[in-house]
């Protein structure tokens, strides 16, 4: 169980990201992640921590999606 938990600032990207229309699965994905653990005790998936990596290393991701997915990949276990 993962002591890490999502930050205000982190969540509120995510949860703008999630309502946007235009954004990625893959972002999506990190941030639905994301917000999954804003009260901790959970861990970033396998998958979902592909998509955050993936989003992180797109050049056409905004600040907003790249936040949240720097958070769930950041709560990913070992």
């Amino acid at each position: 169980m993962s002591d890490k938990k999502t930050s205000d600032h982190a969540a509120s990207s995510a949860s703008d990201v999630l309502t946007d229309g235009r954004t990625s699965d893959d972002s999506k994905s990190a941030a639905g992640s994301a917000l999954s653990q804003v009260n901790g005790g959970r861990s970033t998936g396998d998958a979902a921590a592909h998509a955050a990596s993936e989003t992180l290393q797109s050049d056409d991701t905004g600040k907003k999606s790249k936040t949240a997915a720097g958070s769930a990949l950041s709560q990913k276990e070992d």
